[in-house]
């Protein structure tokens, strides 16, 4: 029996076609695990926005993501965006929407134009690089940024927050997993910094819109703003980084689609839609049945946890022609890469800005790109992402 939660599925290079195999049988898979903990798998794009769109009957107040540490949760739940239902998650979720102001936007633009280009200048200068490593330099600058993180902190938090979330720290064993606990430990202890400057000097980001904010009349709690903070740089860097590289996969492994792009900027837009679609980063997310309900005529009981996995939903042929295509110019693009409903990630928009920076300046600034050594994906059942990905870049004439 097939278990999708197994981490080294992503490995196996038989990933999509075990979810359209399963899929065909039933958008619905029952699957049993070694460790006694079942869960129910959507894996069809229809089913997959039924259940992101009824908080009612499914909370995410139990757990965002298969194997979390239930006494983490309980602790965050409420608190931490990602784990707060309705109606208290859109009173936190406005609190930090808050800081994006037009000019905040300007500067968060400014900021990825000057990494992307400082980034591709030094991998172009280098010949043969990971990109996987390159990749990363971009969401976390613009996190900190966003967060209002002082420039000169930057480099810190880069190396923080790629020990704390990296692949290493997910599939590196017990001194990596070491390593990442003091690496998180050195980020919550930032963050208590960050706190008290945004309150001395507040400025127009997400920790001063934090300490700003209340919620039924009370402050957010110093706890509140630790785990929120922590929630978008964990969030944001993972996801967007591993969507940069299987972006940079999929335009080296269809050179036609490249030099589509090439030829006609205008595609750019839908381009980067096609490149969160295919890429997926986040594979699913987790919902835990509130009462007793059911879905495709199934009986789903209290408790249950129903995991909704987002890059098969994304795969779904009756919703996407072709889907295992890498088809730039697709549209309509119905994606899921963002979930939907109430929990529709709040840095999509941001996400977005990114990649089209990144793309855009990829395709202006590289002539040639080649593997220089095999693409090895991460261990993981969370992110659909990239340990490690050698390429050798050359500069466009």
């Amino acid at each position: 029996m097939t278990d999708l939660a197994d981490p080294e599925l992503p490995r196996s290079g038989r990933t999509e076609e075990i979810w359209a195999e399963l899929r065909a049988r039933s958008p619905l898979y029952r699957n049993e695990r070694e460790n006694g903990r079942p869960f129910w798998a959507v894996l069809s794009h229809p089913l997959a926005n039924q259940v992101l769109k009824d908080s009612a009957n499914f909370t995410s107040e139990k757990g965002m993501r298969l194997d979390h540490n239930p006494l983490a949760t309980e602790a965050s739940a409420g608190k931490m965006l990602i784990v707060t239902d309705p109606p208290r998650h859109g009173r936190i979720r406005r609190i930090i929407n808050s800081a994006f102001t037009p000019r905040m936007v300007r500067r968060l633009e400014d900021t990825m134009r000057s990494t992307v280009v400082e980034t591709l200048d030094e991998a172009l200068e280098k010949g043969t690089s990971d990109f996987v490593d390159a990749a990363a330099r971009l969401p976390v600058s613009v996190i900190c940024d966003m967060l209002g993180v002082p420039k000169e902190d930057w480099g810190f938090m880069l190396d923080r927050t790629m020990a704390a979330f990296g692949s290493d720290a997910v599939d590196g064993g017990e001194d990596h997993a070491l390593r990442a606990a003091a690496a998180h430990t050195d980020l919550l202890m930032y963050y208590d910094e960050l706190v008290e400057l945004r309150r001395r000097d507040p400025q127009e980001d997400v920790v001063s819109a934090m300490v700003r904010g209340e919620v039924d009349g009370e402050p957010l709690t110093d706890e509140e703003i630790f785990l929120n903070c922590d929630g978008l740089i964990s969030g944001g860097n993972e996801t967007t980084r591993h969507a940069t590289v299987g972006g940079l996969l999929a335009l080296m492994d269809n050179p036609g689609q490249w030099d589509r792009l090439r030829a006609d900027p205008e595609l750019l837009p839908s381009a980067v839609q096609e490149v969160l679609r295919y890429t997926s980063p986040a594979m699913h997310v987790l919902r835990t049945a509130n009462r007793d309900t059911e879905l495709e005529g199934r009986p789903i009981a209290a408790g249950d946890e129903v995991a909704v996995w987002l890059s098969a939903a994304n795969r779904d042929g009756r919703v996407f022609e072709d889907p295992d295509a890498f088809d730039i110019g697709r549209t309509p693009n119905r994606h899921l890469a963002f979930a939907s409903g109430t929990h529709f990630c709040l840095g999509s928009a941001l996400a977005t800005m990114e990649l089209s920076v990144m793309f855009e300046e990829l395709t202006r600034r590289v002539g040639t790109a080649e593997h220089a050594g095999p693409v090895q994906r991460m261990r993981s059942n969370l992110i659909w992402g990239f340990e490690s990905m050698p390429v050798t870049l050359g500069r466009r004439g």
